[in-house]
């Protein structure tokens, strides 16, 4: 992907939408919102938090709504891109240039700056996954004293990686052959996956 330096650049090269991509960025300039370029594309700002950013796309363009999750949609106009995956961007699509009605562009735009002002975002998940340590290795541990003082020396993503390692395991005969495989590793503090996160 061609980096893009500019918003002109941004439509200049989204050319089949230009004069739409014109349009919706002149509504979005008529408001607080600081104009930026972010991941190749235009991005509309509040105090260093994204708002909104416009998306042109082989046979649709739009809006993107940061945290469209919180917007009312009075009009039944927002779609969620990545269903399941997506829990806060929302996205106004449009087709031609002739679908575009100003004031509700308008309105949702200063809709999402207000909620961006009563601080209404989503929070990524920072809440600890809990570790299943399995079976083979619980036993192993309770055995060896100094294994189990290097395992729980280790970080909780690291304990993980080894207890997803071992689990993941379909059969018993891999599961006790992968154990013998990570004792002198966790013995030496180091992760699973250490050496391909050094390169």
């Amino acid at each position: 992907m061609k980096k893009v330096y500019s918003v002109e650049e941004y439509i200049e090269n989204n050319a089949h939408f230009g004069e739409a991509l014109t349009l919706l960025r002149a509504i979005i300039n008529t408001t607080v919102l600081e104009e930026t370029v972010k991941w190749n594309a235009p991005v509309y700002a509040l105090k260093g938090k994204n708002v909104v950013g416009l998306g042109a796309f082989k046979n649709h363009f739009g809006i993107w709504f940061f945290n469209g999750v919180f917007l009312k949609d009075e009009q039944q106009l927002l779609v969620n891109a990545q269903e399941n995956k997506t829990k806060a961007l929302r996205q106004m699509r449009f087709e031609s240039i002739e679908t575009i009605d100003k004031a509700i562009v308008l309105a949702y735009v200063k809709e999402a700056i207000e909620n961006q002002e009563l601080g209404k975002e989503i929070k990524p998940d920072r809440s600890k996954k809990e570790t299943i340590i399995p079976e083979e290795l619980n036993t192993e541990l309770e055995k060896d004293t100094a294994l189990q003082t290097a395992f729980n020396a280790l970080s909780p993503s690291k304990q993980r990686e080894y207890c997803e390692h071992i689990a993941s395991a379909k059969r018993e005969a891999t599961k006790l052959s992968r154990l013998e495989k990570i004792k002198p590793m966790i013995l030496q503090n180091k992760g699973l996956h250490d050496k391909y996160k050094n390169c």
